[in-house]
């Protein structure tokens, strides 16, 4: 079996996993949401114009990472809301964090804010990438990926990172299914924070 083959095996087998492991039981996820996600042929960068038909996530809420607290996007009203997919495993998030915190840095005088999901991933050394990278925006740490159920449906899990936009209505306004560079989300999230 080749490399390629053996991954996309592996990746299907923890998508139905993670789904089967997540849509029952106490401690499930409401979903509630109205984005349902489709890449038409492949693409990686999805954008959602005009604003009027954009859909909205779930419920986005969890434990975050560094604190003894659950975090909700409905904390973040009014706010453009930068979701970014990630963990200390993930390669190219080691890459794509600091170029992340850059626009965090320069965009939130804007009403931006990030929030960062991070999934199958060892508490202590999700805790050690975000202090190592001086990350100051919040996490939710989600090793189960329950979190994720509330980004609608066909949304692809297996994907890290992965990086959603929201508008200040938190309606999905783009997806990045890559690593970015600071370049590439700039002026997305600039162009979004300008929306009246």
């Amino acid at each position: 079996m080749s490399n390629r083959r053996a991954r996309a095996w592996c990746a299907t087998v923890f998508a139905a996993l993670v789904v089967t492991g997540c849509s029952t039981g106490r401690d499930a996820v409401a979903q509630g949401g109205t984005f349902e996600f489709v890449s038409p042929g492949g693409k990686t960068d999805l954008f959602y114009d005009p604003p009027e038909a954009r859909g909205s996530i779930g419920d986005l809420t969890g434990p975050t990472l560094m604190e003894d607290r659950t975090i909700h996007l409905t904390g973040f009203a009014g706010k453009v809301v930068v979701v970014n997919i990630w963990g200390s495993w993930c390669g190219p998030c080691r890459t794509e964090t600091p170029e992340l915190e850059k626009v965090f840095d320069e965009t939130e005088p804007l009403g931006v804010a990030f929030l960062g999901i991070d999934v199958r991933d060892d508490h202590s050394a999700a805790k050690d990438f975000v202090t190592d990278r001086k990350v100051r925006y919040p996490s939710i740490f989600d090793p189960a990926m329950r979190s994720l159920i509330a980004l609608g449906k066909g949304y692809p899990t297996s994907v890290v990172p992965t990086t959603l936009v929201l508008d200040r209505k938190h309606r999905v306004a783009a997806v990045f299914l890559r690593a970015l560079l600071a370049e590439d989300l700039r002026p997305v999230v600039r162009r979004i924070a300008a929306e009246p």
